[in-house]
């Protein structure tokens, strides 16, 4: 490390020091805290590796945050460099403490052992995970990771150690779930409007709606590191039956009084943070959320979902065989969608070629294609009726051609299917897709 380097660190670090202990000198502070952002998150990085004390620690990690926030996109981009190139693992330590394990494999070489082979960057992340407010921060950070991995694969160690440590710090047993009304503070009401991409909603009226009371509920998972911040939210309707199409859901009038509901339709799943890809609440929120309404409404006798199927459309235009080609070609003409007969003479074709999707194609891991698909099947529901067409949003049919599905949530064949689905593949399904998949 050059002189001018060293003198950088020294006077960041003082710089730091006398502003945590309030000591005097703020002309000297303000120079080493105006460098530029790119040269202070470096030198924030390298102290934080570092022997400082507790106070300090914090109050270095904070001026780490603060200059990424002000990083243009190109100054992360070499700062994820930094990261990939200079906090990883030193190849000679692990053949070192690989060897030391190999003639003695004891506790302490394990220990020995595990040290080494962790990159550098998890104790970075760990300690930058200190300051106030860190913990979204870095979730934002990972948001703008993905982003450049996209342009550059080489980048992704480096998720891998994010994606490690914030399945740790958002395990489920911090995470509380609470109802979400109208009378929620303002500034939670406002993020879920924004987060809502499954059904966006056009305004404050339309919020109301889906918080109504009478046949509606939302719940979202917070954790405490996050505070308000919804990471997942669920809207549910209460109706009478299993419903068929989106549109009479989200432009229904509201009931003037509770509703004699025997159904709860999840039929908006959003998960509100990008930078928590993979870390999975979905399959506990939904397990909670059924718990909470059996217990409160006892005339529910279903739980099912109105789901998107949004790989369809893009499956169907690269399958080769003549019937499949046909059915792209036949829904490429928008007629059918202001022609009920023309859609009920596709409808068998869309079912049973839709079928096929759902339960017998598979990706090289042997799973559905169809992300929504995985979740449910995943979560242990049941493929229970294709509904088409269904939905005739724009996005909807672009992505599915208006196709949607419901999942079933029989609470007592939840854990089996789930581990059926895990161990060997298996859809679960009901006898509609079985007709179609015969047809």
């Amino acid at each position: 490390m050059g002189k001018q380097r060293l003198a950088f660190l020294s006077d960041f670090v003082e710089a730091i020091t006398r502003r945590t202990r309030g000591a005097p000198g703020e002309a000297e502070t303000l120079k080493a805290l105006s460098r530029p952002p790119s040269e202070r998150i470096k030198a924030a990085c390298s102290v934080l590796m570092g022997r400082i004390g507790d106070a300090s620690r914090v109050a270095v990690a904070e001026q780490a945050l603060a200059a990424y926030a002000e990083l243009s996109p190109d100054e992360k981009q070499a700062f994820f460099e930094l990261l990939r190139d200079s906090y990883g693992v030193v190849p000679d330590q692990i053949r070192s403490a690989y060897a030391a394990w190999e003639k003695k494999p004891d506790a302490d070489a394990v220990a020995a052992l595990f040290r080494v082979v962790e990159p550098a960057r998890q104790t970075l992340l760990r300690r930058l995970n200190l300051a106030p407010g860190a913990t979204l921060q870095l979730v934002r950070m990972r948001e703008d990771l993905l982003s450049a991995i996209r342009e550059d694969p080489s980048l992704e160690p480096i998720d891998q150690d994010f994606a490690h440590l914030l399945a740790s710090w958002f395990n489920r047993g911090f995470l509380t779930m609470r109802r979400i009304d109208w009378n929620a503070p303002a500034a939670i009401l406002e993020k879920i409007m924004a987060y809502e991409t499954v059904h966006r909603m056009q305004g404050w009226p339309d919020l109301r709606r889906r918080l109504a009371a009478n046949d509606r509920r939302l719940y979202a998972f917070f954790h405490p590191a996050t505070g308000d911040e919804p990471l997942i939210f669920v809207e549910v309707a209460l109706t009478t039956g299993i419903p068929t199409a989106i549109g009479p859901i989200l432009n229904a009038p509201e009931a003037a009084a509770p509703v004699e509901a025997d159904t709860a339709v999840f039929y908006s799943i959003n998960n509100s943070l990008a930078g928590l890809k993979g870390v999975s609440f979905g399959n506990f929120l939904i397990k909670q959320v059924v718990a909470v309404l059996s217990s409160e409404l006892s005339n529910l006798r279903c739980y099912v979902t109105l789901s998107p199927v949004p790989g369809f459309a893009r499956w169907l235009s690269s399958q080769t065989d003549d019937r499949a080609v046909a059915l792209a070609k036949a829904l490429s003409d928008p007629a059918w969608q202001d022609d009920p007969a023309k859609a009920e003479a596709l409808r068998p074709e869309v079912e049973a070629i839709a079928a096929r999707y759902i339960v017998t194609e598979r990706t090289s891991a042997n799973l559905p294609p169809d992300p929504v698909a995985r979740f449910h099947l995943g979560n242990g529901a049941q493929a229970h009726r294709l509904n088409w067409p269904a939905d005739f949003a724009p996005s909807a049919l672009k992505a599915a051609h208006g196709l949607m599905i419901n999942y079933l949530y029989e609470v007592a064949e939840i854990e089996a299917q789930h581990e059926a689905f895990v161990r060997d593949g298996t859809v679960a399904h009901g006898a509609q897709l079985a007709e179609a998949l015969a047809r």
